[in-house]
């Protein structure tokens, strides 16, 4: 632990300033001592490391620009050396490259100067409420993240590291990875856990609402404003703000949503005063983020923004050794749900199961065993209840003779649903989210079923 012990058994919290410029040391230091913290200065990148030598700290707030270096090599020295002391980069106003090397590089958050008081107070708070390394997390550590391959624990190793830092996380994989898990747990084990953590499905909401939908609206501003609303920033101000699917944002939204992260403020519709905004972005898609820059869909410069650090969540064919361990589980919940006796596993199903390729990754694994235990007329999965050779999907299915096309089961099943499916499309004109409340099931799920059954 590095906090002290006064002599009154009240902890002391000390925080190191760097900064070669004598008034904005004064300015830190006059905030710092008013939350009542102690504080001690240094005024160059050697000062600052024979300090951090010297002496135990629970905040470091470093200057980029240092007379014989830069806070980079402050927070180099520090990540190397004492890896659980956050460490925060005060940058020049608008470099925007700086912000996000040191970022980059490990720094918790960053400032840009002019200082503002009400920013540097929130930064403080958060980075002295961090758990203290080796701390279990009061929700429950890696809830839903399961496996013991090598490429989970990487992943729940980044996890660990991103949770100590303010940084934007961009998570990519396909559809079904866990994306959204992974958000939920850099949340949990952040500073921000016990704050909100808002989930966007950016490409659920009509282009002409998204404005009010994230920046929220004042009474009166359209019709149907009838009382003041918040939106999205403002609900999950002190938390983190995540961003599914941010790929399907169309440009002008890009832009305003650019504009809110970088200046940390936003605007309801209607409103002539902007509101400062806390939040932490977390962003994810299952499309290729560059690819999508390189076609001009996405700006490049929200995308530098978002995409800070990436975590990339592993498919199910890339951590076949896992596959046993989301079968036990899976199963497990499923017969809790409807109060039945978990079904056996024969190693000739569990081999069927590892073999298999999943594109929908953890999702489809769900469904196929969701099916099979539908299907199952005793207390072992076979592998008839598997079903897993995928039909081929086309717009003319070839129907098997007799009993009106009824058999293999599946294949009718896949039929019928499909048809609902592009019936519901064609009443809404094909907007996805009112042909899911038709159907009377999730966007999600809609989303999962076209993409499985291959309708675009």
């Amino acid at each position: 632990m590095r906090r002290r012990e006064q002599t009154a058994g009240v902890v002391s919290r000390t925080v190191l300033i760097v900064d070669d410029e004598e008034d904005i040391l004064e300015l830190l230091e006059l905030t710092l001592l008013k939350m009542g913290l102690d504080v001690q200065r240094a005024s160059s990148v050697k000062e600052a490391i024979k300090k951090v030598k010297e002496s135990a700290f629970d905040l470091c707030l470093t200057d980029m620009r240092l007379p014989d270096g830069d806070g980079l090599e402050v927070l180099k020295y520090i990540s190397e050396n004492n890896q659980d002391l956050p460490v925060a980069v005060i940058t020049a106003h608008g470099n925007t490259e700086n912000a996000v090397a040191a970022l980059k590089a490990g720094a918790f958050d960053y400032l840009a100067k002019p200082v503002s008081l009400e920013q540097l107070r929130t930064l403080v708070k958060s980075a002295l409420s961090l758990p203290q390394p080796g701390t279990t997390p009061k929700s429950g550590g890696g809830e839903g993240l399961l496996g013991d391959s090598a490429a989970m624990q990487a992943v729940r190793d980044l996890i660990d590291k991103l949770a100590r830092s303010e940084a934007p996380v961009q998570i990519s994989g396909e559809s079904g990875s866990g994306k959204e898990l992974a958000a939920r747990l850099i949340h949990r084990r952040s500073a921000r856990g016990e704050r909100p953590f808002v989930p966007v499905n950016c490409g659920a909401i009509p282009e002409n609402l998204m404005e009010s939908e994230f920046f929220g609206y004042k009474k009166g501003a359209f019709t149907g404003a009838d009382a003041d609303r918040v939106g999205f920033f403002q609900a999950a101000n002190g938390g983190t703000l995540f961003l599914d699917e941010v790929a399907d944002l169309p440009l002008p939204m890009q832009v305003k949503l650019l504009r809110a992260i970088q200046e940390k403020k936003v605007r309801k519709v209607g409103s002539t005063q902007e509101e400062a905004v806390d939040v932490r972005i977390i962003s994810a898609t299952h499309k290729k983020l560059g690819e999508q820059v390189d076609a001009g869909r996405f700006r490049h410069d929200l995308y530098y923004r978002l995409n800070v650090i990436e975590l990339r969540m592993p498919a199910v064919r890339e951590r076949r050794e896992d596959i046993p361990l989301f079968v036990g589980a899976i199963l497990e919940k499923l017969a809790a749900a409807v109060g039945a006796k978990k079904p056996d596993v024969s190693a000739e199903v569990m081999e069927a199961l590892t073999r298999y390729d999943f594109p929908g990754n953890v999702r489809e694994l769900e469904n196929v065993l969701e099916r099979a235990l539908a299907l199952s007329g005793n207390d072992e999965i076979t592998l008839e209840d598997l079903q897993l050779t995928p039909p081929a999907v086309s717009d003319e299915v070839a129907v098997p003779s007799g009993a009106n096309g009824k058999y293999p089961l599946q294949d009718y099943l896949d039929r019928v649903e499909k048809d609902a499916i592009l019936e519901a499309l064609e009443k809404t004109r094909f907007n996805r989210t009112a042909a899911a409340k038709l159907l009377g099931i999730t966007f999600r799920s809609m989303r999962y079923r076209m993409e499985r059954l291959g309708i675009n």
